[in-house]
């Protein structure tokens, strides 16, 4: 049940700031409100529901300043992670980041660009990142404020030229990977992070 409520909220079916009538809900999946007060629990520990007293729960909409406090951590976790693997992947680990980049560049091709594509894969790549750094502590963390970061995604996605940028961050990024610079991966994810929020406000 959490995962469809998820899905709903990251496709702007339930919007940032909306209601969630949980009779309704309940009714369309033919469930009782037990366990899809259970679900709005969980969502609500992720930080995509709000729950009010005496007032239901709530798409939570994130302000400007939350979504800067999102990046900043982002930020620094993934240049971290980023520099970890610099140093510590396999020739075939680094093969698996280039062909994941290789289907960022194949989705942002101006014949054929695919923005959800290019969102999904972008994400593949970053987690993926992150599971070769093998720290789950700091990959628990990514996966929950990107959880957040996603209420926010279509302002950023949709910002003209936001894709042609990003996708030249990764090139950098993966550039300094592939020569195992760990420095300037920190770096490179740094600005990258950096770039994302200033395009997604």
């Amino acid at each position: 049940m959490a995962e469809l409520l998820r899905q709903r909220i990251f496709s702007r079916e339930l919007a940032p700031g909306s209601w969630i009538d949980e009779l309704k809900i309940a009714e369309a999946y033919g469930i009782s409100r037990t366990p899809l007060r259970e679900a709005l629990k969980v969502l609500a520990a992720e930080g995509l529901v709000t729950i009010k007293v005496r007032r239901g729960a709530y798409v939570t909409e994130v302000s400007e300043s939350d979504l800067a406090d999102v990046y900043h951590l982002l930020g620094l976790l993934e240049s971290d992670a980023a520099g970890v693997v610099a140093q510590c992947a396999t020739d075939v680990q680094l093969a698996e980041l280039q062909n994941l980049h290789d289907s960022l560049e194949q989705a942002a091709q101006p014949e054929n660009e695919d923005r959800e594509r290019f969102f999904i894969v972008n994400e593949q790549f970053h987690m993926r990142l992150l599971e070769i750094a093998n720290n789950r502590w700091g990959h628990q963390m990514v996966v929950d404020l990107r959880k957040v970061m996603k209420l926010n995604r279509h302002n950023s996605l949709l910002k003209a030229g936001r894709i042609v940028e990003s996708l030249a961050e990764h090139r950098k990024l993966m550039s300094a990977l592939v020569t195992r610079d760990s420095s300037l991966c920190q770096l490179r994810m740094q600005q990258h992070f950096k770039n994302g929020l200033e395009a997604a406000n």
